[in-house]
């Protein structure tokens, strides 16, 4: 339902790459609610033309930008400020990547090389984008920060693979980082702990499917939807939530609380 929680408000989306991205339920609900936007990812997600699509429909620029590259980062924090007209009130990460995990690597044998590139991509970026919008000053008062995590920072999910740590330092980065840009200009930084979510990126993972289907029945309202996250990021990126910073925040129908539920038994 759209009410203009937004309305005014200018942000930065990273990470939609199709209609099942959470970026992109994100990227259409922040239009819904008022807001203006940039969308962004990696140059070689526009070879897809999707997010181009996205883009024309919302009536938005998306502009490519490599996470790792402080010069991208800089351009896309650059080129959004002159287009949407001003300084940068929202920004959603939502970015993770893991060549182990596409090239079926166990967890005992991972490619080093390989997980510094999972480090860089999908936490390390978090901080190079914190970090470029620091120096420039590129966010208003009182704007809001946000990364996509997953309970594996916390409990072990061994087919998560080295994605696990990269959540940790994600986490991590967003209290560091938190304490800082509070200080600084009151932008708050958090995380929201998602539900298992059927993305392109999230069906990836090696028995996706069957875990999909017990975090379901594990959690007392069941897995939240890329919809309901997309509600929640706009509640975060709104003056409603202006005192909530460096938290990780669970949303996952309760399943972080629960020990065991009787309805995954057979019994």
């Amino acid at each position: 339902m759209a009410n203009n929680l937004l309305e005014g408000k200018r942000g930065i989306i990273f990470g939609a790459l199709d209609d099942k991205s959470i970026a992109t339920k994100v990227a259409e609900q922040c239009v819904a609610q008022g807001a203006k936007i940039t969308l962004t990812n990696a140059p070689v997600a526009f070879r897809f033309g999707e997010i181009q699509k996205l883009a024309e429909r919302l009536e938005c620029e998306a502009i490519p930008a490599d996470a790792t590259s402080l010069e991208d980062l800089e351009n896309l924090f650059d080129t959004s400020m002159e287009v949407l007209g001003g300084k940068i009130d929202f920004v959603l990460h939502s970015i993770g990547m893991s060549l182990n995990v596409r090239k079926k690597r166990e967890y005992t044998n991972l490619k080093y090389e390989w997980m510094q590139k999972t480090f860089d991509i999908s936490a390390i970026s978090f901080h190079k984008v914190m970090q470029v919008a620091f120096q420039k000053e590129a966010m208003n008062e009182w704007g809001s920060i946000l990364a996509l995590s997953y309970i594996a920072a916390q409990r072990t999910f061994p087919d998560y693979n080295e994605m696990a740590e990269s959540k940790s330092l994600l986490e991590s980065f967003a209290r560091s980082f938190g304490y800082h840009f509070g200080t600084h200009n009151k932008v708050r930084v958090n995380t929201i702990s998602q539900s298992p979510t059927k993305t392109t990126a999230g069906s990836g993972v090696k028995g996706f499917d069957v875990f999909f289907d017990y975090a379901d029945k594990m959690s007392p309202l069941g897995n939240a939807s890329a919809e309901a996250c997309a509600d929640y990021c706009i509640f975060m990126f709104s003056d409603l939530s202006r005192y909530i910073t460096m938290q990780n925040l669970f949303h996952d129908g309760g399943f972080s609380n629960m020990g065991m539920n009787p309805s995954v038994l057979d019994i």
